[in-house]
């Protein structure tokens, strides 16, 4: 009896330490939108001097004109070359000579840009994506350099990088239908078919402030930001173009897509993509965990048998898209030298095997949860983490508090929901499987 008491008293204290723990680590922050229609999250935090801000756009290249693709990237560069009261060519300078950094990223489903500065050049950053949203200068001159500067970058990126058109082939065999199928970076012969006008309406209809989230983290003041917000975005009209959102139904794949793609590599690759639910739903939670378990880490199943134990790979691993519309678990592996990358396919297709045939072990589970936690914990470490998270959040689920809160959900996932995801979504019914091969094989 005394023992079981003792163990009672104990659990009951380590349940309160964490609760304790989670409390104490909640990121706090404060929400409102203004009446454009721009949603605005503050984030206070004096642990540094330096604020990150940051204006994450709901466009994506799934928003674009299947005839017109590359757009939403393109303007990820185009709106750096500065507005009405900006230079062409200062936008970064601005930044750099106040001791900060910039930069830009587009996916499939949104546009982000962010500035870290100096505590003290807050309202430097607001008024540079203030401009950003209502002065770009989208103007023949700045197109015609940005496409160069697209051009060049796809040349690096993907046609002159070695299995660079992995994601590309996948997605094309993947989507039929859904906007998903063409790649972010999209067709320069469009860009190049373009003109200022199709630039023009693009950047009328998606920067918009109804269609951003302004996240703002760092060693500020609450009030006194909010103050900044209003006078540097609270005079902003609100978009009045009805904004494109793509609603197709990707029809479920019924057998394996398999295909050949001659590169300019050395090494063999095998190449598996997976359809998967989009992100946020319970079932993409166990596949990102069964990713994990995969491929996450030296002690992973994939390193482990793959690469330690048979040598049959350089590389391996697997990772989903948190897509907005449906999900991809996209795997990749570099043969050995001299592995035929069929057999390479098979020691893989032995390990899906085994996660549909078994339970996960409870110490392979334990240190998945852990994973999951640290991760969760180092992606809101900096500034910049919590008011891109904070966007995510908002921005696709409406809820701002998944910073502190989706953890939960990869805590509800059981070893039985594995087993379950790797059943339902880990099948070669589900799957486009691609040979890389070096170009010197074409025609033997």
């Amino acid at each position: 009896m005394k023992s079981n008491l003792l163990t009672l008293l104990l659990v009951t204290i380590l349940m309160a330490n964490s609760s304790f723990a989670q409390e104490a680590n909640k990121i706090k922050y404060e929400e409102f939108t203004l009446d454009n229609g721009l949603h605005v999250i503050l984030h206070e935090d004096h642990t540094t001097p330096i604020v990150a801000v940051s204006i994450m756009y709901h466009v994506g290249s799934k928003n674009e004109n299947p005839d017109k693709t590359g757009f939403a990237h393109f303007f990820e560069h185009l709106l750096f070359e500065g507005s009405e009261h900006i230079k062409r060519g200062e936008f970064d300078k601005y930044v750099s000579n106040a001791g900060g950094t910039l930069n830009a990223n587009t996916s499939n489903d949104r546009t982000y840009y962010y500035e870290i500065l100096p505590s003290n050049q807050l309202e430097l950053g607001l008024w540079l994506e203030s401009e950003r949203l209502l002065h770009a200068k989208v103007e023949t001159k700045g197109i015609e350099t940005q496409r160069q500067v697209v051009k060049e970058e796809r040349r690096q990126r993907i046609d002159n990088q070695p299995y660079g058109t992995v994601l590309q082939e996948t997605m094309v065999r993947l989507f039929k239908k859904h906007p998903y199928r063409w790649p972010v970076i999209g067709s320069m012969d469009h860009l190049d078919a373009a003109v200022e006008s199709d630039y023009k309406n693009f950047y009328k209809t998606f920067y918009v402030p109804n269609n951003a989230v302004l996240s703002i983290a760092g060693d500020l003041d609450i009030q006194t930001a909010k103050q900044l917000v209003n006078r540097y975005f609270g005079t902003i009209p609100k978009g009045t173009i009805e904004i494109p959102r793509p609603n197709v139904q990707e029809p479920a794949m019924t057998a394996e897509i398999r295909d050949t793609i001659y590169d300019n590599i050395q090494l063999a690759a095998v190449i598996q993509g997976f359809r998967i639910p989009k992100q946020g739903t319970a079932d993409y939670y166990a596949v990102d965990m069964l990713a994990q378990l995969l491929s996450q880490g030296e002690s992973s199943r994939f390193n482990k048998r793959l690469v330690d134990e048979q040598e049959l790979a350089l590389f391996v691993g697997t990772f989903p898209l948190n897509l907005e519309d449906e999900g991809v678990a996209l795997t990749y592996s570099i043969t050995n030298m001299g592995t035929d990358p069929q057999v390479l396919e098979d020691g893989m297709e032995v390990m899906y095997k085994e996660v549909r045939d078994e339970l996960i072990t409870e110490r392979e589970f334990e240190k998945l949860q852990n994973q999951v936690e640290s991760a969760f914990i180092q992606s809101n470490s900096t500034m910049a983490g919590i008011a891109e998270s904070l966007a995510n959040y908002h921005m696709y689920f409406g809820n701002a508090d998944l910073i502190n809160k989706e953890v939960d959900r990869y805590r509800k996932v059981t070893r039985e929901d594995i087993k379950r995801v790797a059943n339902k979504y880990f099948v070669k019914t589900n799957r486009v499987t691609l040979h890389y091969l070096p170009k010197s094989q074409k025609g033997n």
